[in-house]
Parts: C-alpha cells; structure tokens; sequence
C-alpha cells in the first residue's frame, strides 16, 4: 500500500504542476487554484505516509481550503465553457 501511496503522491504532483502550466501558459487563473489544491492534497498526503504530528485543526483548515480551491477553479471552468 505504501507503493500505491507513493505513485498517487507522484501523480497529484504532475496534476499541480500542470495546473500551474494553465494558469502560466494559458493565462487561466483557475489553473493556479488547481495547482493549490493538489499540492494540498499533497501535504495531506505527506502528513499521512510519514505519520507526521500535524494539528488536527490546522489539516481540517487546509483541507477546507483545498476543497474551495477546486470548487472555485470548477465553477470558473464551468462558466467559461
């Protein structure tokens, strides 16, 4: 399970950085709130696999903020199209 870990760490990174991509080269801003979110999801992630001493306060806080991250980043895409 650590390996299935590891490769979905790996992939939401590739997913960040193709959100900062949009918002650089395509000049989208929801790009930069796509990228947010996954290196959040990243952390999360971190936190969980390495078994680090994170408030649970403050993963609930970031965890909200990636959840209206996305959220935003979605509803702009859904209004552009």
């Amino acid at each position: 399970m650590i390996l299935l870990q590891a490769i979905s760490i790996f992939l939401e990174l590739v997913v960040a950085a193709l959100g900062v991509m949009i918002a650089v080269y395509r000049k989208k801003r929801y790009g930069w709130f796509i990228g947010l979110t996954f290196v959040i999801y990243v952390f999360y992630d971190l936190v969980d696999l390495l078994a680090l001493k994170v408030s649970l306060d403050l993963m609930y806080f970031i965890f909200f903020v990636a959840t209206v991250s996305i959220l935003w980043a979605i509803w702009n895409i859904f209004l552009e199209a």
